[in-house]
């Protein structure tokens, strides 16, 4: 999975603990237990490896951010993490799929 820069660097310093996606047909075939190879969208050739812990299913990112302290997400304030991933998803895509969020823990 692609990661912007500041947010790969918050799961390799262990600050982020949950990756938040939409939950389209990539997502749904996750597992806990899987390994997840993160790449900086930056530099591609630059990848951590996670472990998944927990997959948090919820109807939108707002359900999910709400239910977690935003240092979870690698933010000070929940209102970071939305406007970032409202940049990423639009409201139809969350309506559509709904959304995961992935629990990690860095290896």
């Amino acid at each position: 999975m692609n990661l912007h820069p500041k947010y790969f660097e918050k799961i390799k310093d262990g600050s982020k603990t949950i990756e938040c996606r939409l939950f389209d047909e990539k997502r749904r075939i996750m597992k806990i237990g899987d390994i997840i190879e993160f790449s900086r969208t930056d530099e591609p050739g630059i990848t951590i490896r996670s472990e998944i812990q927990e997959l948090l299913n919820y109807s939108t990112f707002e359900d999910l951010v709400a239910t977690f302290p935003a240092t979870s997400f690698g933010v000070e304030t929940k209102s970071d993490i939305l406007d970032d991933l409202h940049k990423f998803y639009t409201l139809d895509q969350e309506k559509k799929y709904s959304v995961v969020g992935i629990r990690v823990k860095l290896i």
